[in-house]
């Protein structure tokens, strides 16, 4: 039921743009339509990459998963890089992050109640987060005074991005293998489509969200004005919220047939490839475009903090109950809350 809902709410991304090209909205609802566009698309990119997995080695497989797994976050980020919202970006993939350690895991509990986990699988991945959000701190701490957009902040972010893409090849090539075992696994069910279909859905999905990423990013000033609501939140909470929604509320399904052992791993695992992938993957591309800055606010680097150690408390022992997950979700509207509050950057 759910599949077919999201197979059809595909249609509205080339409703979305049409619209947006030919009545020309007002701003507010071109960002609340390619919002919600984005979401079916995100699942739709997740199924085709999953398929493409299926007819590929395992290696190949998890690298599918963890780039294209990643791509509607990937191509928001980088249209917010070309506008020079590097809040919005830097926001987003926190958002990110946290989202899925917090909010993914969370429900995934909730939804699964008693069972156990895989303890050394979740600690690598938690590992990882906390490893970036200290290596982050070297371009952070410094961006909390003066201008955080400075050309030597961005110096700072080259070396920081390469070091956390090398720990990310050399550590978790065993993760992503898994990674793309476990993703194939949730959706045994479904008949498998071929290659050529799968890249080609893979191809057009990627396209089409890129079409919907950029009214999305060309709007989100206007909304964020009208709403009364900080870009950053809305980067950190809504954006990063919808690029992850489908994608991984299939962790959720999984972990209510049972299966709570896959779907912790399917959060805390997109939850590190975002942190030790995504983020220096857009931090190095954006040289390309506009120099971008990995100046997290303190807001963030804390989220990212709590985040790790109250998920790395609870799961402590390899076991999950829905007392855990509600803790996790509660911990994740007080993030959001913080997110809210924290407002807009203040420059200088």
């Amino acid at each position: 039921m759910v599949r077919r809902f999201l197979f059809a709410s595909v249609a509205l991304a080339p409703v979305v743009i049409l619209v947006h090209y030919t009545l020309h909205p007002a701003e507010t609802l071109d960002f609340v339509l390619a919002a919600a566009a984005l979401i079916p698309l995100a699942w739709l990119i997740g199924e085709a990459t999953e398929h493409a997995a299926e007819h590929t080695g395992p290696g190949i497989g998890g690298f599918l998963n963890a780039t294209f797994g990643n791509a509607p976050e990937l191509i928001i980020a980088l249209f917010a890089v070309h506008a020079m919202e590097f809040e919005v970006v830097r926001g987003s993939l926190t958002g990110s992050v946290v989202g899925n350690l917090l909010l993914v895991l969370g429900f995934s509990l909730l939804f699964g109640g008693r069972g156990e986990i895989d303890r050394q699988s979740s600690f690598l991945a938690l590992a990882l987060v906390a490893a970036t959000a200290l290596i982050l701190l070297i371009p952070a701490i410094p961006s909390w005074s003066g201008d955080p957009e400075r050309d030597s902040l961005v110096n700072l972010s080259i070396p920081v991005s390469v070091v956390l893409l090398v720990a990310y090849v050399i550590l978790t090539w065993f993760s992503l293998r898994r990674h793309a075992a476990l993703h194939i696994a949730s959706d045994g069910e479904i008949k498998g489509w071929s290659l050529r279909l799968a890249l080609l859905v893979l191809a057009l999905a990627t396209v089409v969200t890129a079409l919907v990423a950029e009214i999305l990013v060309a709007s989100i000033d206007k909304f964020a004005a009208d709403s009364g609501l900080s870009e950053f939140f809305l980067a950190a909470v809504v954006i990063a919220i919808v690029g992850n929604a489908a994608e991984h509320g299939g962790a959720v399904v999984v972990a209510a047939r049972g299966k709570i052992k896959l779907a912790a791993e399917i959060a805390l695992a997109s939850s590190a490839q975002v942190a030790v992938f995504l983020i220096p993957a857009v931090a190095l591309l954006a040289l390309l475009i506009e120099p971008l800055a990995l100046s997290l606010r303190k807001v963030e680097i804390g989220a990212l903090a709590v985040s790790v150690v109250i998920t790395a408390a609870l799961l402590a022992d390899g076991r999950s109950s829905r007392l855990k997950g509600a803790i996790l979700i509660a911990v994740y509207l007080g993030v959001a809350i913080a997110f809210y509050s924290a407002g807009e950057r203040p420059h200088g």
